[in-house]
């Protein structure tokens, strides 16, 4: 596993703008289907809004130390798992709760304002809980990382996409579902298959370690889902709201970590694949858990 925090995944600087790119069409596409009225619903339903929000940038952060500390991963990995649990909700999110008869509305408003306040949250809880397990903080300190870069780099591939996106629909509602309709898939087809042949040049070793990341990832995530739907029935929450939160906490955009660790820890190793593989398998376990939620309100309903 050590040879992980020596490994990199190198991009070309075209493939690296391609990807950067990507995924700001993405949010946009994303944010052509929220409306500023999405907003009011954070005004008339705080406590599922807040508890999301905890959810998300504390609750999810804090077990993952707990996690690191108990499994003592190498440097490079544990950089990985606190980078995704420090990023917003992920793309997916908004469809898998509309799918499983969620809270759309509470999805959405989640998905936007935790989408903006990553643009400061995710580079400081990244060094905040990083900076707790001493092996990761020592790599991190030999990498020199310059936040000022990572809080410009989010902002203009999240923020102003996102604001571009919300500005889009509230002016021209039709053309923006039109549009919302042709970029996601192709930008998400494009973004996938850039990360595919990153990954390729490094087959060998990722057949030799995805035993072991998968292991890890499937911990991680679910204590991501786990954590969502816990807070949710701890503080009373509807069947909605609580899949709203557990979908959530547990799909994260590890688009957004894999565009940070290619542009500013050159493709490191360990956490190339932890975000890479959670990025497949968080669309898996989300699937999984929204169609058994789908299941389950049409039996209810048959009773």
């Amino acid at each position: 596993m050590e040879e992980l925090d020596q490994m990199q995944i190198n991009f070309g600087e075209g493939s690296l703008l391609l990807m950067n790119i990507s995924l700001a069409v993405i949010m946009f596409g994303v944010a052509l289907e929220i409306k500023l009225s999405d907003f009011t619903y954070l005004w008339t339903n705080p406590k599922s809004f807040f508890l999301g929000i905890i959810s998300q940038f504390i609750l999810l952060p804090f077990l993952t130390l707990l996690l690191v500390f108990a499994l003592q991963p190498t440097p490079s990995v544990a950089l990985g798992m606190f980078l995704v649990a420090a990023c917003p909700g992920g793309n997916i999110s908004n469809f898998l709760t509309n799918y499983s008869k969620g809270n759309s509305a509470l999805s959405v408003s989640l998905t936007a304002f935790a989408t903006l306040s990553s643009v400061i949250l995710t580079p400081f809880n990244f060094a905040l809980w990083s900076g707790m397990y001493e092996p990761a903080a020592l790599l991190l300190k030999s990498i020199s990382l310059d936040y000022a870069d990572v809080f410009e780099t989010v902002a203009l591939i999240l923020g102003i996409p996102l604001i571009l996106g919300i500005y889009v629909n509230n002016k021209k509602a039709q053309m923006a579902q039109k549009m919302a309709n042709i970029l996601k898939p192709i930008s998400v087809v494009i973004f996938i298959s850039i990360v595919i042949i990153a990954f390729f040049s490094n087959f060998d070793l990722f057949i030799r370690v995805i035993g072991w990341i998968f292991g890890l990832v499937l911990m991680h995530n679910l204590i991501a889902l786990g954590s969502g739907y816990s807070i949710s029935k701890i503080f009373g929450l509807n069947l909605p709201d609580t899949k709203t939160l557990t979908i959530e906490t547990g799909i994260q955009n590890s688009g957004l970590a894999l565009v940070l660790i290619f542009n500013y820890f050159d493709g490191l190793g360990g956490m190339s694949i932890i975000a890479g593989w959670w990025g497949i398998w968080h669309i898996i376990s989300g699937l999984t858990i929204a169609m058994l939620w789908k299941k389950y309100n049409y039996v209810a309903k048959t009773i």
